[in-house]
């Protein structure tokens, strides 16, 4: 066990690969089997097979499906059984432009399944392994005494294969001292946000220790993260652009968002024609709903989105919606899970008021309240807002404000056409997982 502890890396890229060969034997056995029309003499049947292997790894690379260990078992089971699916489809195209008609798709159809058993079987296998080999350090976590803090901790507790959260301790009530005396009995230490003098301190100490770190960024960290690093004859700086989007970006990234939401607006205008109508018949209200948001240099305009609450949601004021609100309809239950209700927004981008991807933009009074607790949070209106965006691929519905802000400048700092497409992409994914519609915890703590 040992010798395989110390060749772990390579332990795991072979499980990896294994499941990619039994992937793409069930590509062949399918394709050799039901497709003898498309079968070439040689090489072109090499580039059928790589055609494959390629979307294969693209969608799981882009979905997370290797990322055996960071991602919980159903998250990796999901992506790349997502990944399985549309390779197949496209597989199915090119095949069927090979044949020059359409092929028959029940033969497909049989060949994801088996490769959904393999994920299933591989994933369990990969997964297990992996925590065999990399059991979870012994971690200590040094916070203040915030609720962000404690957050992040109960986060990490839910994933106990992970992370061994064995000990907290406050910078308000222990002495640098006494923490530095803490970390020597751990093989991790967990970094939250407190006073930065303290925090370098206890930094240098974890690095000079040979400490595994864990760090909680604040803003100024993702700026400084994404700096380009010069050199003034043998000074080392950093250097942060702080420039937004160039100019000829904004002019392809409206060029896409016309192309893109007017393609969507066309095929998705049946599913539009039967949310209208299922809507207005549950109980003969408005089909849209329209709300104040914020977004670049504080602009405000209307957002519209399929109505999904009562007609008099708000008429106590703004509330944010929960897990289980009554005030959803019994069409709402339907259309928010798969974001149907977010449809009507292709026409806020064909016209201008939003992009296809960027900050979520926010209720003008909600934008009022983060600002005054979080001032960077007005960071966030240095872009156009978007349909989708970084936080909410990456985040969830209930997601803090503390942590959009943070995911929303990785967005912008790293941005480029390559990353919108691939957080579309992303999109996809994330439509119908459960976290990412979560509601607000009633009863979670608040920051005050």
């Amino acid at each position: 066990m040992s010798f395989l502890i110390k060749m772990r890396k390579s332990v795991m890229t072979i499980v990896k690969v294994m499941i990619v060969v039994a992937m793409t034997l069930g590509f062949i056995a399918v394709w050799y089997n039901c497709y003898s029309e498309t079968i070439y003499s040689l090489r072109g049947n090499w580039v059928v097979l790589f055609s494959y292997l390629f979307l294969f790894i693209l969608f799981a690379e882009l979905y997370g499906g290797f990322h055996v260990g960071i991602n919980r078992l159903h998250e990796i089971i999901y992506s790349l059984s997502l990944s399985a699916f549309f390779s197949n489809v496209l597989m199915y195209m090119e095949l069927s432009l090979i044949a020059r008609r359409l092929v028959p798709p029940i033969p497909f159809i049989g060949g994801v399944l088996y490769q959904i058993g393999v994920i299933c079987i591989g994933s369990y296998c990969a997964n297990t392994i992996y925590f065999r080999l990399y059991a979870p350090r012994k971690m200590l976590a040094v916070f203040s005494d915030d609720d962000e803090g404690r957050a992040i901790v109960r986060k990490m507790a839910k994933i106990p294969a992970r992370f061994a959260v064995e000990r907290g301790v406050s910078v308000n009530r222990s002495s640098t001292e006494e923490i530095k005396q803490l970390i020597d009995r751990y093989e991790a230490v967990l970094l939250c946000e407190f006073n930065k003098e303290q925090k370098n301190e206890l930094l240098h100490y974890c690095y000079s220790h040979r400490k595994r770190i864990y760090i909680l960024p604040s803003s100024t960290d993702v700026i400084i993260r994404n700096a380009d690093q010069i050199q003034i004859v043998d000074t080392p700086l950093l250097m942060c652009h702080n420039r937004g989007l160039r100019p000829e970006q904004e002019l392809v990234k409206r060029f896409f968002d016309l192309l893109i939401s007017a393609v969507g607006i066309a095929l998705t205008s049946p599913i539009m024609l039967i949310t209208a109508v299922a809507i207005k018949l549950c109980d003969r209200g408005p089909v849209l709903f329209k709300q104040n948001r914020v977004t670049k240099d504080g602009k405000i305009f209307n957002v519209l989105k399929f109505r999904s609450m009562v007609v008099d949601a708000e008429k106590n004021g703004a509330q944010k919606a929960v897990n289980d609100d009554d005030r959803i309809t019994p069409v709402g239950k339907i259309i928010r899970p798969c974001r149907l209700d977010e449809l009507p927004q292709l026409f806020n981008v064909l016209r201008g008021d939003m992009s296809l991807v960027g900050p979520r933009p926010e209720r003008v009074e909600n934008v009022y309240d983060y600002v005054r607790k979080y001032p960077d949070f007005d960071l966030r209106h240095r872009v156009k807002g978007g349909l989708t965006g970084y936080a909410q691929v990456y985040g969830k519905y209930n997601t803090s404000p503390e942590d959009k802000l943070k995911l929303d400048l990785i967005y912008i700092e790293q941005y480029s056409i390559f990353m919108d497409m691939k957080l579309l992409l992303m999109t996809v994914k994330i439509l119908f997982m459960k976290e990412s519609t979560e509601g607000f915890d009633e009863n979670a703590p608040k920051r005050q």
